[in-house]
């Protein structure tokens, strides 16, 4: 039987694309783009029919215009209407395309044809309907982290990618010069989107391994602690887990993390030094910001 989804659209000052982002992906919606119309950007989301009701989406509507407000901009318009999946598959494909990111890496749509000439490193990349498709200011900033940690050079270096999504960061860390990747994610579809697009970049599941589950699995996979991890999820989450990050590193380990908000950065620094974890740099790219960390 075939599947319908919510087309959610919303026009908005370009001011408030990351604190729409931010909003859809905590309701739910999957291979979220946006685009510059005119003075304006349009932020597309999708979601499963069953993801939400009539009323849900009403909310939604409420939750964008209050937001905005607070922030002082004024309130997007949003709309919505329900397309089979076919449609979906296909929709929020045109608004993507080739996306260089940092000094190295280019992320490239696997549906394009690949670029004649290129000196950057090929990252090629279909999310489906998992988080990650480098357009995000998040994983632009834990992207540009790997490649400061990682260097030019291959390394002996094992990563742990948490809340792997569409596997973006855990490609992106291999093709930086990694040895070896754990990938766990919570959703199944995110796993099954990680191992496609492990496929897709020719990377064996030896060099990638991606599995369901969160920090506890990664601690039944691994032998001995990670040399990095790098953790691109919510705030409220990254709090639950950073208790748990102990038993996967080592007086060496360095961790990247980032899906944090400026105004949740200082109880998420708080506890992660709690936890014995220095803030060796924090980057911020407009609302958002990544932090760099280390073992104290």
């Amino acid at each position: 039987m075939a599947h319908s989804w919510w087309e959610i659209r919303v026009l908005c000052d370009p001011a408030l694309e990351d604190l729409i982002f931010w909003r859809l992906e905590g309701f739910g919606c999957k291979g979220t783009a946006s685009e510059i119309k005119g003075f304006n950007c349009l932020v597309s989301a999708y979601l499963p029919e069953e993801g939400a009701q009539l009323l849900d989406l009403a909310a939604l509507s409420l939750w964008l215009r209050q937001d905005a407000l607070c922030a002082g901009w004024p309130p997007p318009a949003m709309q919505w209407h329900l397309i089979d999946e076919e449609d979906w598959a296909s929709s929020w494909k045109q608004y993507w395309h080739p996306l260089e990111v940092g000094d190295r890496l280019l992320v490239h749509p696997a549906w394009l044809p690949l670029p004649e000439k290129s000196d950057r490193l090929l990252l090629r990349l279909d999310p489906s309907v998992a988080f990650g498709t480098g357009t995000h200011a998040t994983t632009q900033l834990c992207m540009e982290a790997l490649e400061m940690r990682l260097g030019a050079e291959k390394t002996d270096a094992v990563v742990a990618d948490i809340g792997c999504g569409s596997g973006i960061l855990s490609i992106a860390a291999l093709l930086l010069g990694a040895r070896k990747v754990y990938a766990v994610d919570t959703d199944p579809l995110a796993v099954k989107s990680a191992r496609q697009n492990r496929e897709l970049n020719r990377i064996t599941s030896q060099r990638m391994v991606v599995e369901l589950g969160s920090v506890d699995r990664l601690i039944k996979l691994t032998d001995r602690p990670v040399d990095g991890f790098v953790c691109n999820i919510l705030a409220e989450v990254i709090i639950d887990l950073t208790p748990q990050l102990d038993a996967i590193a080592k007086p060496t380990t360095w961790g990247i993390i980032s899906g944090v908000l400026l105004e949740q950065a200082k109880p998420v620094a708080d506890t992660l030094e709690q936890h014995g974890w220095i803030v060796a740099t924090l980057w911020r790219r407009q609302d958002w910001c990544c932090f760099n960390i280390r073992r104290s």
